[in-house]
This record gives C-alpha cells, sequence and structure tokens, in this order.
C-alpha cells in the first residue's frame, strides 16, 4: 500500500467515525422542547430588554491576542522541558517562532490595537 492510498484509507475512516458518531448522538440523545429551554439564561437570571446587543471589536481583538499568547506559552512548555535534546537547531527554531511572535505584538503595539479606545 502506497502512502497516498493510505492517507485516502485513513481520511475516509476519520470521516466515517465522524458521521457514525453524529448519526448515533442523535439517534439516542433525549429530545424535549419548551419555551422556557429556548429562553436566553445567564446565571440563572432571566434577561431583560434586548438580549442581542453589540460588543465593542476591542474585546475581540484582546481575545485573540490573549490566545496567541496562550498558544505560544503552550508550545514554549514542551520546548523547554526536551531543549536539551534537539541542541542547536531546537533553539534556533524556537528563536525563530519567538521572533515572528515579537514582530506581531510590535506591529499590534504600533497599529494602536493595545490601546483601549
Amino acid at each position: 500500500m502506497d502512502n497516498l492510498s493510505l492517507f485516502v484509507v485513513v481520511l475516509l475512516t476519520a470521516i466515517a467515525l465522524v458521521v457514525t458518531a453524529i448519526i448515533i448522538a442523535r439517534l439516542i440523545s433525549p429530545r424535549s422542547y419548551n419555551k422556557q429551554k429556548a429562553e436566553a439564561y445567564e446565571c440563572g437570571i432571566p434577561t431583560r430588554g434586548h438580549s442581542w446587543m453589540q460588543f465593542h471589536a476591542g474585546y475581540y481583538l484582546f481575545a485573540i491576542l490573549f490566545l496567541l499568547f496562550d498558544v505560544e506559552t503552550v508550545l514554549l512548555f514542551p520546548w523547554a522541558a526536551s531543549v536539551r535534546a534537539m541542541g542547536v537547531d531546537g533553539l534556533l527554531t524556537v528563536l525563530f517562532f519567538l521572533v515572528v511572535l515579537i514582530l506581531g505584538l510590535a506591529y499590534a503595539w504600533k497599529k494602536g490595537a493595545l490601546e483601549w479606545k
């Protein structure tokens, strides 16, 4: 079996497993509907007024920046644990990764993305 055939088999198996899981979940999940379940709910307090409101775009930008640096931290922990085994190549790879992130932060800072307006 060559690499392409193996890839197709793995891809089709993955798709079949996901579709099967979704179908089984739909078949065995309990279904009941009432008006109270359709209401918006947050922290046990019923909503008042219009629940669809716009949020400042800065919230989303801060969330994206937080995720970016959170992913950076998650990727740096395994690297720090195995830095001696990787040698100079591992060090250069992580330094390149950090330089790209620092350039991204500098760009966001220069554009004023970190200022709350």
